[in-house]
């Protein structure tokens, strides 16, 4: 797996539960702060509809023709304001998001937290106000890093004739930058004389620099407790917005792996399977059952949150090298046995090379699975691709 989704937010905003709901791996979850201190790490996965449905057969890496394909995910410990200057746990933080290509940003949209992550009463605390508050610290983060030895690194620029986008990006190699994002940036910093950038340019050019490579959704947690006014609120933000309730999804996920329920990861509905059940946990369900159905098409909105950060925010898509393009098959006789995330406006070169570099390397052309069309290497592909790589690599 190459794609990391962080998940961020100050403490007791339900991070853990978020986390635990998507993986099912065992954490801790309490009502204090800094139940996480060591970040937890995890595989979820994303759902889309397998292009198998199309066949006679159903292959055997979906589940009734949905596909989930498997991310990372990070549980970083909770941050308290000035966190990017030692408060709290401080850049261990930080340090853990450096990896993630997005961040879901888990706000307690019930406002029973205050700033810090303090328990309290249902609408002490807007929620709003925790919005700016992770992105500050993330951008005063990476001017930390940046200007740590800016008036070195700007003397070496010019003693050496060094590209400043190139410079500057491998100062923040480590908190995830790439020359691109610079170049996007300083751009739309609009001051490229970069010796007479002044604190408040760095500022803004960490701001851009956040924005493009650590594009972060909400997750508008504890829904199922948050005044609706909260959630409108939260919904009315110029980025996307998901309200969720880790805590009913849990339940959910927790009474399907013991095969009282049928349920799949994002299903806007389950069907109670077992007869053998208490009335109490027969009530439970049902109540359970009430909630995602008034929710559809969203349910408890962890699958929605995570899909969303995948293919919206990262502008992902999906596709499928098989190795038989009839069948659909590899060498085994395995059908669709890959599922690869690829950025949208990728080419059929380009997947050649993600799945081994000697075979895009000696790449001669791609093959459409369903057309039997010839591909050349520039072909675009689309989302639901499956594709044939011809080549001379063995």
């Amino acid at each position: 797996m190459t794609m990391t989704i962080g998940l961020a937010g100050k403490p007791n905003a339900g991070k853990s539960t978020f986390f635990k709901a998507a993986t099912m791996a065992e954490v801790d979850i309490a009502n204090y702060p800094f139940t996480t201190i060591d970040a937890n790490r995890g595989v979820t996965y994303v759902r889309t509809t397998c292009p198998c449905i199309e066949r006679d057969k159903r292959c055997s890496n979906c589940e009734d023709g949905i596909r989930f394909v498997p991310i990372e995910i990070i549980d970083v410990a909770g941050l308290v304001p000035d966190a990017y200057q030692g408060r709290g746990l401080g850049n261990a933080f930080l340090d853990e998001l450096s990896q993630a290509q997005a961040i879901i940003h888990v706000i307690d949209a019930s406002g029973a937290t205050d700033i810090e992550g303090n328990p309290g009463d249902i609408a002490s605390h807007d929620p709003l106000e925790d919005i700016d508050f992770l992105n500050r610290e993330i951008t005063m983060w990476m001017k930390s890093i940046l200007c740590s030895n800016w008036e070195r690194l700007a003397r070496k620029i010019k003693a050496e004739n060094l590209k400043v986008e190139e410079a500057i990006a491998n100062q923040l190699m480590g908190a995830g930058v790439c020359e691109e994002h610079v170049n996007v940036a300083i751009d739309q910093l609009g001051k490229h004389e970069y010796i007479k950038w002044e604190d408040e340019d760095m500022c803004q050019l960490c701001e851009y620099i956040r924005l493009l490579s650590k594009p972060v959704i909400i997750a508008a947690n504890k829904l199922d407790v948050a005044p609706p006014v909260n959630v409108e609120n939260l919904e009315k933000l110029e980025m996307i917005v998901v309200p969720t309730s880790a805590a009913a999804e849990l339940a959910i996920r927790n009474a399907a792996s013991t095969g009282a329920i049928d349920y799949k990861p994002g299903d806007e509905d389950f069907a109670i399977e077992k007869s053998d059940l208490s009335e109490k946990q027969i009530k439970g369900l049902e109540k359970l059952k009430s909630f995602v159905v008034s929710r559809k098409p969203h349910g408890c909105g962890i699958q929605e949150c995570i899909n969303r950060a995948v293919f919206d925010q990262l502008d992902l898509i999906v596709v499928y090298p098989v190795e038989d393009e009839g069948h659909w098959t590899d060498k085994k006789g395995r059908m669709l046995p890959d599922a690869y995330l690829v950025k949208k406006g990728s080419t059929a070169h380009e997947l050649a090379y993600k799945v081994h570099t000697d075979i895009g390397d000696r790449f001669l052309y791609a093959v459409d699975g369903r057309t039997r069309m010839r591909l050349g290497d520039k072909y675009e592909l689309k989302d639901g691709d499956v594709i044939k790589i011809v080549s001379t690599a063995k």
